[in-house]
């Protein structure tokens, strides 16, 4: 059994859920809302009762002044959601301004968020907008909050009470009126108990928690989230990839996606190009389950350890950039660093030696 495509276009022909709108370049977006909402989440592909209830979450609190906090692990969309309650809410006119926690140096966070006058640093040779002006009546999006430096959670937290601030270097307060969207993919309850995270900041921020499903816990999206990425990477190639087989898809929802919806947009992009004769390959490693050198099944973490490390060999150890092994793995560039930390991996112990050998090895 395969599932075949519609003649002329990119777009599969397969059975879906009935209260999913059907046709040869329909969206396959999700369900009924109002026609709104149905905009501001026709970037969320899925139909899933997982990702139903987080959707509703999002129409209830889209409206209201509200801090909401996505929570989800990397790869989730959590941006996406974010976007939906910019564009289901009063200020969907107004700017959108979005902001990286874990993008700029702990040096530069401040200034970048709080602006500053001319002369209030080395380099300052001018005044600059921080982005709580930049999002005046607007919508702030702060991706990545767990990455906020401790000695700075007090300031963003007297600019949420107080909604007002000041200019690096400068005296004149201003007025802060912007709605406050946060994302993380860590456990912030967690990192207040570990004195990671301060916990008035996390109950200010607390005010109304989504979560953002991992893709594990709604597979039944998959095949609308195959056929979505398939016409997005197709179309300008200008290929037809007019069949994927059942086996296809029923390897991918099988799949654990430790990566989730990033990962498997990055593996069809990649099975896009390699796809020959109309049909789409499917480039997951189909090999048997990986032993130890005592034949017991390697634990999750071995795996991973392993999986990690065949990825760096492949990029040459360039962690970043759209080629590096952060990409391929589907995770920022952050969460690999970290993980590799977490799981002992670095270039001194792993990388190959002039004389052909590991580092490691020198170890026994």
């Amino acid at each position: 059994m395969s599932y075949a495509m519609a003649p002329g276009s990119t777009a599969f022909v397969y059975p879906q859920p009935a209260d999913v709108t059907a046709g040869p370049l329909a969206e396959p977006s999700c369900f009924a809302h109002t026609d709104r909402a149905n905009h501001a989440f026709a970037a969320i592909i899925g139909a899933s009762a997982a990702l139903r209830r987080a959707l509703t979450q999002i129409e209830l609190v889209a409206p209201t002044r509200s801090t909401v906090l996505i929570q989800g692990e990397t790869g989730t969309g959590k941006e996406l959601f974010a976007k939906a309650i910019h564009q289901l809410s009063p200020r969907r006119h107004r700017p959108l301004v979005k902001f990286n926690c874990a993008a700029i140096p702990a040096g530069l966070l401040e200034a970048e968020l709080f602006g500053h006058e001319r002369g209030a640093f080395t380099g300052a040779v001018g005044r600059k907008q921080g982005r709580f002006e930049l999002a005046h009546a607007g919508t702030l999006f702060l991706d990545e909050i767990g990455e906020l430096p401790l000695e700075l959670q007090p300031k963003l937290l007297r600019v949420l009470q107080e909604q007002e601030f000041e200019r690096l270097g400068g005296t004149r307060t201003i007025k802060a009126d912007f709605r406050l969207v946060v994302a993380t993919n860590r456990e912030l309850a967690q990192m207040v108990d570990e004195g990671a995270f301060r916990a008035d900041l996390y109950y200010r921020l607390n005010i109304f928690p989504v979560r953002v499903p991992p893709l594990r816990e709604r597979r039944e999206d998959i095949p609308l989230l195959v056929r979505h990425f398939v016409e997005k990477f197709a179309r300008p190639l200008n290929k037809r990839i007019e069949t994927v087989a059942a086996a296809t898809l029923e390897a991918l929802a099988r799949h654990h996606w430790p990566g989730n919806v990033r990962e498997l947009q990055n593996l069809i992009e990649r099975a896009v190009i390699l796809a020959q004769d109309g049909v789409l390959p499917l480039p997951l490693d189909s090999a048997p389950a990986p032993q130890s050198q005592s034949g017991r099944p390697k634990t999750l973490k071995e795996v991973e350890r392993d999986h990690i490390l065949l990825t760096l060999q492949q990029t040459g150890w360039v962690i970043g950039g759209p080629n590096g092994a952060a990409a391929r793995l589907g995770v920022k560039r952050t969460t690999l660093l970290s993980k590799m930390e977490k799981l002992g991996i670095s270039r001194q112990l792993y990388a190959p030696r002039p004389d052909g050998q590991r580092a490691r090895c020198a170890h026994g």
